[in-house]
């Protein structure tokens, strides 16, 4: 039996049998661990900083236990629980039906209901903020209708509360259960459902134990997503008040001073993380489907008439409406009406300070992303694949507590620098990495470097090892091998990773508001500012600027999507 690793014939393979490395390709190798080895250091420097000091840490340790962490702690899983019901119930039903079901709008919904991906979700908070609190056109509308006069008169829900916050985390965050849970759905084989009909269950008990516990293990990776999104989260947070874990990261360093602290509570964070990630693997653990190669398109959709389909019609809109619809009108109207004071030249500056950032981040997420997914294409040991999984190690960090721990190794290379061109020279060179954009642009790779390398893999997977060694065997290099064959074949995923992490550098707050030198602003920490003094007019350009930019990769990644999968 003819035998093949990493794309290449067996004379060609760089390993022995049991994973040992013998073959050519130490370079790639070695430039791998090399990634992995800084994307884990911002990781490994939280974890120095929360244990070192005069006590390890102690001290500070139970200073924060009998104080603010367990309510961080409470406050973070209540967040978790009331997003992961909220958004996996409106990602699941609207999955299901826009697959089960033939009934109005289905289509347009198949791919729109992904558009909430591109509002961030603090925006999102200022405007319902506007529209819902005591003095918005809402609560004014319903006083001017009911004759009511003062508080005292109704009751009316808070909105600035961690029920707000679920709200609004949930109609932004969704669109990963609802995108993951969709697939599956249609992965499934119609025989078991009708198979399911056929012994007298109805269409919802035909859902309930047929199609989802057999959609369970993507529901679990979505809902792992969203809930790592959510914890992820400061701009909502902070703006109504609630204190999360990540909330508490920038309250005890930047109110109390203390960045050990800081450290500590970041530590807490990514227990929290570790313990998703272990319990959306356990939730799939022994999960095994397998299906005749069928495909989904011959399944007949049953078509909902009546008020039937259109009750489906609105369950879907509901959430495309509040989630994105409604945002996007208010934040045009403002941008219009505001439109002369907020286009000033300080918006240009942090218009080209994001787009710089955000290109920068892209490009380089994109030149280590093909270094990874090469890497493991070439060899296929068992370290090579463990260097991959420590490479994506950040996208599951937030951005909090990537900003810390990129900023502690930069911050020491910098002040060693300064003390040895002192000793030296007598020059001072000042904080040349915390003192510049670089550290924003070494955390945005470090968080984002995952969605790129996954992109490409995927993209690299597709191809036929024939193709890696008819070029070998016309003399090409394993360099000039990917430079003429692999890049052009995989150039559409190399679109879609570099759209992708442009548009989620774009959105990134936390870590740019840590990292960020005097006076420099992006879009996203300029729409935080003015929001944050309640000046939502004026944050409406920049918010509306970040919300189309996501639009785009959004459409085409979801109509791909869509287009890969429908009915012929």
């Amino acid at each position: 039996m003819k035998v093949e690793v990493a794309g290449v014939a067996e004379a060609d393979a760089p390993l022995a049998r049991h994973g040992r490395r013998i073959g050519t390709h130490t370079g790639w190798f070695l430039a791998a661990w090399c990634v992995a080895a800084g994307v884990c250091l911002p990781v490994l420097a939280v974890i120095y900083l929360a244990f070192t000091g005069d006590d390890g840490g102690g001290e500070i340790w139970s200073h924060l236990a009998s104080t603010v962490l367990p309510h961080y702690v409470l406050t973070s899983l209540q967040l978790m629980v009331g997003v992961a019901l909220m958004a996996g119930s409106i990602g699941v039903v609207a999955a299901w039906l826009t697959t089960m079901y033939q009934f109005p709008l289905r289509r347009f919904y198949e791919w729109s209901l992904l558009l909430p991906f591109a509002m961030p979700a603090n925006v999102i908070a200022y405007v319902y903020t506007d529209v819902l609190e005591y003095a918005g056109p809402f609560q004014n509308w319903l006083r001017g209708l009911f004759g009511w006069e003062t508080p005292r008169d109704y009751w009316f829900p808070e909105i600035r509360s961690l029920g707000g916050a679920i709200v609004m985390l949930s109609l932004v965050l969704y669109p990963y259960v609802f995108m993951l849970a969709r697939a599956a759905f249609l992965e499934q084989s119609a025989s078991l459902r009708d198979v399911s009909r056929t012994l007298g269950c109805n269409g919802f008990q035909s859902f309930w134990r047929v199609a989802l516990p057999g959609a369970r293990p993507a529901i679990a990776v979505g809902l792992a997503l969203t809930l790592m999104e959510a914890l992820n989260d400061f701009g909502t947070v902070d703006y109504f008040a609630v204190r999360t874990l990540t909330a508490g990261i920038f309250n005890v360093w930047l109110n109390m001073g203390s960045v050990r602290g800081a450290a500590q509570i970041a530590l807490c964070l990514m227990s929290f993380i570790i313990l998703l990630v272990w319990l959306e693997r356990h939730a799939r653990r022994r999960q095994r489907q397998f299906g005749k190669g069928e495909r989904f398109r011959c399944y007949r959709r049953p078509r909902l008439a009546g008020a039937r389909g259109w009750l489906a019609s609105l369950a879907c809109f509901v959430p495309l409406g509040l989630g994105f619809i409604l945002p996007v009108g208010i934040l045009t109207r403002h941008a219009i009406v505001y439109f002369e004071e907020s286009w000033t030249d300080s918006f240009v500056d942090y218009a080209i300070n994001s787009l710089t950032l955000s290109t920068l981040a892209a490009l380089l997420t994109l030149l280590l992303g093909v270094l990874l997914a090469y890497a493991k294409r070439l060899d296929r040991t068992h370290s090579v694949q463990q260097a991959l999984k420590l490479s994506s190690l950040g996208y599951a960090m937030p951005g909090a507590v990537i900003g810390l721990g990129v900023l502690i190794p930069l911050a020491a290379f910098d002040n060693a620098l300064d003390a040895f061109m002192r000793d030296t020279f007598g020059v001072s060179t000042g904080l040349l990495l915390t003192g510049s954009a670089t550290a924003i642009v070494i955390a945005y790779v470090v968080r984002f470097l995952a969605v790129s390398a996954g992109a490409i893999e995927s993209s690299l997977d597709k191809i036929t090892p024939s193709m890696d060694m008819a070029a070998r065997s016309l003399g090409e290099s394993s360099l000039r091998t990917l430079w003429r064959v692999h890049l052009p074949l995989i150039r559409p995923g190399l679109l879609t990773a570099a759209l992708v992490v442009f548009v989620d550098a774009m959105k990134e707050l936390p870590a740019t508001l840590l990292l960020r030198p005097f006076d420099f602003d992006t879009l996203a920490t300029n729409v935080y500012q003015y929001a944050s003094g309640e000046l939502l007019e004026m944050a409406a350009l920049p918010a509306l600027v970040i919300v189309v930019a996501g639009v785009l990769p959004v459409i085409v990644i979801s109509r791909t999507i869509v287009a890969s999968r429908r009915e012929a």
